[in-house]
């Protein structure tokens, strides 16, 4: 059956010679209509897939049934699989979504909000950009009452629903594990300042280091401003922390495009120099692949997309303004592979 063709509550009443208010009670479940009636109803309506119009059921809600995802690339591991989560939640309550990057500009980030609010859609999930440092109109988006819930990368100036991986342990764990194969001179490349996960995972790194009574040297952090979409910016963190004057033997990266995109980048710069330890947060299933086999520290992307979703649904379907928030930290795991181990001198 073509979409135009689809079968409609007025051509049900009229087969079944019934009112089609009869007929739209009788597919809700509505107590005044008898059980003989409902099993009619519902019987015709499957057997010539009868389905509700969409539109028509956002007008009677005052809802459009639908939710905007911002998120920076969904070409990341990260993003891809959380946007899987988010799918699977909201398709099952009846929400279709509506997807859009950033590329880590703030000025798309804006556009990008600025549209998915013009058509309607009934809440936003948001991931905010490597470039985002006012948030003046998301601000009075939500102090207007518009849901939204953040996940991923997050901002504690506005008071709403965070959905998160534990940044600070995972990071913390991998810098620890490079420090117990031997490893002294661990270099950290990471994104902004501006990003809460590179906060996070900075802070984690520098508190392993502390435990373990190795100082911490500024030199050996590199921040890739726009979080490993630009090839020569992180080739050129590589190449710096072998040129400093305290040469690294270890490499931890903060971020799932920095990961990949720095695994890249040490073919070419490695040629030059001795090989190095390396461990990084990403989610690729390609991990386990590369030569050597790739250490990583992997966030449960698909549970946080599913967790920020229901959150969001919560907010959307609420019959009163919700003003108490959550705020949810999942575990990453920490996966040991070839890469992380000591290289013979």
């Amino acid at each position: 059956m073509k979409f135009d063709d689809a079968i409609t509550i007025k051509d049900i009443a009229k087969a079944l010679n019934l009112s089609t208010s009869t007929v739209s009670r009788a597919l809700r479940g509505r107590y005044e209509i008898s059980a003989e009636t409902k099993k009619l109803v519902m019987e015709y309506a499957e057997r010539m897939n009868y389905r509700p119009n969409p539109i028509a059921l956002s007008l009677k809600e005052q809802r459009s049934k639908a939710i905007g995802v911002v998120v920076s690339e969904i070409a990341n591991n990260f993003f891809s699989q959380a946007i899987n989560g988010i799918e699977s939640i909201a398709y099952n309550n009846g929400y279709h979504v509506i997807i859009t990057q950033t590329h880590e500009s703030k000025e798309r980030e804006m556009v990008n909000i600025q549209h998915l609010v013009s058509r309607s859609v009934d809440g936003l999930l948001l991931s905010l950009s490597c470039e985002t440092t006012d948030l003046s109109y998301l601000k009075q988006l939500h102090e207007k009452g518009f849901p939204i819930v953040q996940f991923d990368r997050v901002t504690n100036e506005i008071d709403t629903h965070r959905v998160t991986a534990d940044n600070y342990m995972g990071a913390f764990q991998a810098t620890e594990h490079l420090i117990a194969q031997g490893f002294r001179k661990i270099g950290h490349i990471t994104s902004t300042s501006n990003l809460s996960i590179t906060r996070e995972r900075l802070q984690g790194y520098r508190d392993a280091l502390e435990k373990h009574n190795m100082s911490y040297d500024a030199g050996l952090v590199k921040h890739c401003t726009h979080g490993g979409m630009i090839y020569d910016e992180v080739e050129e963190a590589v190449e710096s922390l072998f040129q400093s004057r305290s040469k690294v033997d270890a490499i931890f990266t903060a971020g799932d495009r920095l990961t990949t995109v720095t695994l890249s980048a040490l073919k070419n710069v490695a040629k030059k120099y001795k090989q190095v330890g390396f461990i990084g947060f990403t989610n690729t299933n390609l991990a386990e692949l590369f030569t050597p086999p790739v250490s990583v520290i992997r966030q449960p992307a698909f549970e946080i997309g599913q967790s920020a979703t229901e959150l969001l649904i919560r907010m959307i379907e609420s019959k009163r303004p919700v003003t108490e928030f959550e705020n949810r930290v999942l575990p990453s795991s920490l996966i040991i592979r070839e890469s992380s181990a000591l290289i013979p001198s």
